[in-house]
């Protein structure tokens, strides 16, 4: 069997009712050809990188389903072109890795870091603590250099103290 992804914009105008119906719509039809879907990904209303239809954002879902016959492929695209809802699609094949992606994706294991490694016992997270100790040095160097200007101004100023005692 072979797996495929297929994701559809559903167009934000609709109701909650209908966006559901355009998803239930196609899961049917997969289920209908003998298809096993993975996973439905609800990736809920998002901006588009440019307008669709007049339409600034749109509904996102994405479905993983696997599959034997290959001629059942260009009938679904078939009904999403033809749908009015369905503002844009894209269906792939997913290679191996494709597939480890996916799965991983859903294990939690890319895209989201876990609490408990990035915390430490005081509170403090990983990703602070280099800034934190470049603001330390960053602040001592700075220490150095005032301590360094006052010795320099003192020194100018004893000089000339000096120099006023000995024209007087």
């Amino acid at each position: 069997m072979r797996q495929y992804e297929v994701t559809f914009i559903v167009d934000p105008v609709l109701s909650d009712e209908e966006i559901k119906a355009t998803l239930e719509t196609y899961k049917d039809m997969l289920k209908n050809e003998g298809c096993e879907i993975v996973h439905i990904d609800e990736m809920g209303l998002r901006q588009l990188a440019y307008p669709i239809k007049r339409r600034n954002s749109g509904v996102y879902y994405c479905i993983e389903f696997k599959l034997d016959a290959l001629a059942f492929i260009d009938k679904l695209e078939l009904s999403l072109r033809r749908d009015e809802r369905v503002m844009r699609f894209l269906t792939v094949s997913l290679d191996k890795y494709g597939v480890k992606y996916n799965e991983d994706k859903r294990n939690g294991l890319i895209g989201k870091k876990k609490k408990e490694e990035d915390k430490k016992e005081d509170g403090e997270t990983k990703s602070s603590r280099p800034a934190k100790a470049k603001k330390a040095t960053d602040e001592k160097e700075v220490l150095k250099k005032v301590v360094a200007a006052k010795e320099t101004l003192a020194a100018v100023s004893d000089d000339s103290a000096s120099a006023e005692q000995e024209e007087e």
